[in-house]
């Protein structure tokens, strides 16, 4: 099969085709044929040297597919040959062939293409394992979301509307404000023209905001904790300015605040499975009501895995960004 690895640690230009053996699905897994794959800020953290697979994942980059059931292994009952799913996996995603634990495979929602699905798995496992599960975030609480045009901003701004909270986000220009107000932020935050934290106490009458989802860290976690209000939580995903800070943690004691974070790749599979079931339960049929779905920003033939990861490094999309495998 074709497939892109990383031939060494660096920029975009190390993302090579080549030609892999097809895998074979171990007990509780499948074997997708690949339609459409994810491109998502953790591959390009593998590709750096600075993320790598959990033992036993793939070498091979991407953490979500979509696709159609050609082999199933040992103990798989959920699924039969020719069913079209979208998973969640450990690795192996820009791959014309991939195997998926069984449990972390979903169907895809009626309405919906392949090349959606495709755009699913990594950002709602993600958001609802963070902001529902760890954050508790409940109907008419007020979320912080930070990089609100990104692929876990624009899930995240349309499951917290969805559950009835209100939505501040952050990004970096109008167009990108205006982008997350028509997915239905109630307040856009330009952070370069505009303070964040003013701006979402002036929107919250001075209480502060109740969560805060933050993967940008640096000097962001100093002005996270003053955003949130009294029992306020925040949720680190990831820390593209870095995880320092020289932090003043008397709010955190006086507002009685949560700090948490979590990455999801590591996580076992009985974990996975249970978020997976809790998408299918909760949030597929509103996907399927049309009331939010995935926002594609573009979709690159896999061989062009290189230029979707300097797209993505740019930070000019808004929305997802796919690779496409189907002929």
């Amino acid at each position: 099969m074709t497939a892109i690895e990383i031939k060494e640690y660096g920029d975009a230009d190390q993302l090579s085709p080549t030609h892999r053996t097809v895998p074979t699905p171990g007990e509780g897994e499948i074997l997708i044929q690949v339609s459409y794959a994810g491109v998502n800020r953790p591959d390009v953290i593998q590709r750096k040297g600075l993320y790598p697979p959990p033992p036993g994942e793939s070498d091979i980059p991407g953490l979500e597919v979509s696709g159609t059931v050609v082999s199933l292994g040992a103990q798989v009952t959920q699924y039969t040959i020719g069913d079209q799913v979208l998973a969640l996996v450990g690795g192996g995603g820009y791959a014309e062939y991939c195997t998926a634990p069984a449990g972390q495979c979903l169907p895809v929602p009626k309405g919906l293409s392949l090349e959606q699905a495709a755009a699913l798995p990594e950002t709602y496992f993600t958001v609802w394992s963070n902001i529902f599960d760890r954050c508790q975030l409940k109907s008419d609480e007020t979320i912080l979301i930070h990089g609100g045009t990104s692929g876990i901003g624009t899930t995240a701004i349309q499951l917290a509307k969805a559950f009835g909270a209100k939505v501040i986000t952050t990004a970096g220009s109008d167009e990108k404000c205006q982008a997350c107000r028509d997915l239905g932020a109630d307040l856009a935050i330009n952070y370069k023209t505009h303070d964040f934290v003013e701006e979402s106490k002036k929107f919250t009458a001075k209480k502060g905001v109740d969560v805060v989802l933050d993967m940008v860290g640096g000097d962001y976690i100093q002005r996270d904790i003053s955003s949130l209000g009294t029992d306020g939580r925040l949720c680190f995903i990831a820390f593209l300015s870095g995880s320092q800070a020289d932090v003043n943690f008397m709010p955190v004691m006086l507002k009685r605040l949560k700090i948490t974070g979590s990455t999801l790749r590591a996580r076992s599979r009985t974990f996975k499975a249970e978020i997976g079931n809790n998408l299918t339960e909760k949030v597929w049929p509103l996907i399927e009501d049309g009331k939010l779905g995935p926002l594609i920003y573009k979709i690159l033939p896999l061989e062009e895995a290189a230029e979707a990861h300097k797209l993505m490094e740019s930070s000019k999309h808004i929305g997802k960004i796919v690779l496409k495998l189907e002929k």
